[in-house]
């Protein structure tokens, strides 16, 4: 399968969103993965469903949904809504979601991919029972909440396990790396088992886009 990069628009210019949404787009990116923060699970409040509603209306790339708040499943149906048809998955955290299943059910029943992401200090073990049910597994590789932090090089060999898991069992959901990733680390995590690739400052805050996505093609092509 093509490993896809997408880039955070957390870390984009919102003086300037239609702009950056662009940029990425005309630059070679395969998703756009949205923060949503409600400053009760994280310590951040950011996107809402207003925000998801106006990026669809620039024909987008696919938008992956990053819910990163309590009872995610009280609000999958207005994400969905806000941003269809260009909502690609909508992935919950485990920490959060006290209804996981019919969570993911819930999320799948749109013909949107499901996804849960587990917090770096949060063990694979505990999505075990769901797996056969996820499109997506995110491995955080910061603690949620902020952009710009510095990557946590004690998630490669997370990230290692959850491939050797996957790679045995008869499910295949991709696994997502999202955090700190950049130029200098992408090939590190293609190496562990990546298949996609959240990246925000390591994009948004480089001086020309398409080289920044091209190179880190490269990077991961050469794993």
């Amino acid at each position: 399968m093509k490993k896809l990069i997408v880039p955070s628009i957390l870390s984009a210019d919102f003086t300037k969103l239609e702009e950056e949404v662009r940029a990425v787009q005309r630059s070679g990116a395969d998703w756009i993965h949205v923060d949503v923060m409600d400053g009760h699970f994280v310590p951040n409040i950011s996107i809402g469903t207003p925000i998801v509603k106006s990026l669809k209306n620039l024909n987008p790339p696919m938008m992956d949904i990053h819910l990163m708040i309590d009872s995610p499943e009280k609000f999958v149906s207005a994400f969905i809504e806000a941003g269809k048809p260009f909502v690609k998955v909508i992935t919950v955290q485990v920490e959060a979601c006290r209804l996981l299943y019919s969570t993911v059910t819930a999320i799948k029943s749109y013909g949107v991919m499901a996804g849960v992401a587990l917090s770096p200090g949060t063990p694979i073990s505990s999505i075990e029972e769901i797996l056969p049910y996820v499109d997506l597994i995110l491995i955080m590789t910061v603690e949620p909440g902020f952009a710009e932090q510095k990557f946590i090089n004690s998630m490669i060999p997370k990230i290692k396990r959850l491939r050797c898991e996957t790679n045995n069992s008869a499910y295949k959901p991709l696994i997502e790396v999202d955090g700190g990733i950049k130029l200098d680390n992408i090939r590190e995590v293609a190496q562990a088992g990546a298949d996609v690739f959240v990246s925000g400052s390591g994009i948004f805050k480089t001086e020309d886009y398409a080289l920044t996505i091209q190179t880190m093609r490269k990077e991961i092509e050469s794993k």
